[in-house]
C-alpha cells in the first residue's frame, strides 16, 4: 500500500511539474499564474502548494537532483584523491555525458529553460539561493581536510568557476554552436580554470596555514629561515 501511495503522489508532481514547464516555456513565466498550472495538471491550489512551495519551485526543483552535489563529491571521493581534483572530474564527467548543468546540452528544451531561468528575476534570485546552500554544505565537507576560512573561500571560488564555466557553454550554444563543437573547448577552459583554484589541504588543530605554508607577510623562503 505504501508503495502504491508513493508511487500516486510521484505521479502527480511529475504532473504538475509537466504542466508548469510547458505553460511556462510557451508563455513565459511571469504570463502564467499558479491557478493555470494546477488546473493544466488536474489537481486544485492547494494540492499544488502541497508538492511545492512556491511558484518558483516549480521550476527550479528540476535542478534540485544536484542540490549538495559538490559536497557529496568530495565525500565519495577516493581516498588519495584530494577534494579539488573529485570536483574538477565530476565536472569533465558531467561535460562528457552534456549534463544540462554544465551548460553543455543544446536539447531546444534545455536551452529554453536556462534562457528562462536566466531571464527571470524572481528565478534567477532564487537560484542564487540555491547556491548559497550549496556554498555553505560545500565549506562543510571542505572543512574535514582544511580551516574554517579556507574551506568557505574554496567553496566560492569553485561554485563560481563551476557557474562560469556553465554560464559561457549555455552561450555559446545559443550563438548557434553544438554542444559536440563546443566540448573540446570546455574541457580545456574546466582544465584551466580548475587548475587555477587552490588546493585546500588538511591544517595543524588550530592553525590557519596549510601545513608547510608560509605564514602571511612571508615568502616562502623567508619561512625557512
Amino acid at each position: 500500500m505504501t508503495g502504491l501511495r508513493q508511487l500516486k503522489k510521484q505521479q502527480v508532481h511529475d504532473a504538475i511539474s509537466t504542466a508548469a514547464i510547458t505553460l511556462f516555456l510557451e508563455r513565459g513565466f511571469d504570463e502564467v499564474s499558479v491557478a493555470e498550472v494546477a488546473a493544466a495538471a488536474g489537481v486544485s491550489k492547494p494540492t499544488l502548494f502541497k508538492y511545492f512551495a512556491s511558484k518558483e519551485d516549480l521550476v527550479l526543483h528540476r535542478i534540485s537532483d544536484h542540490h549538495e552535489e559538490s559536497a557529496r563529491v568530495v565525500r565519495h571521493r577516493g581516498q588519495d584523491e584530494d577534494p579539488l581534483t573529485a570536483l574538477h572530474r565530476h565536472f569533465l564527467e558531467g561535460l562528457r555525458r552534456r549534463d544540462p548543468v554544465t551548460g553543455l546540452n543544446d536539447h531546444p528544451t534545455v536551452l529554453a529553460y536556462h534562457r528562462m531561468i536566466f531571464s527571470t528575476p524572481g528565478l534567477a534570485a532564487r537560484l542564487v539561493h540555491h547556491t548559497t546552500k550549496d556554498e555553505e554544505a560545500l565549506a562543510e565537507a571542505l572543512r574535514e581536510v582544511t580551516d574554517d576560512l579556507t574551506a568557505r573561500l574554496v567553496a566560492a571560488q569553485t561554485l563560481a568557476v563551476q557557474r562560469v564555466l556553465a554560464r559561457e557553454n549555455w552561450a555559446r550554444l545559443t550563438r548557434g554552436e553544438s554542444a559536440d563543437e563546443v566540448y573540446p573547448s570546455a574541457v580545456a577552459a574546466a582544465d584551466h580554470a580548475f587548475g587555477l583554484l587552490p588546493r585546500p589541504g588538511r591544517t595543524e588543530r588550530g592553525g590557519a596555514h596549510e601545513r608547510g605554508a608560509a605564514p602571511h607577510g612571508t615568502t616562502p623562503r623567508d619561512a625557512e629561515d
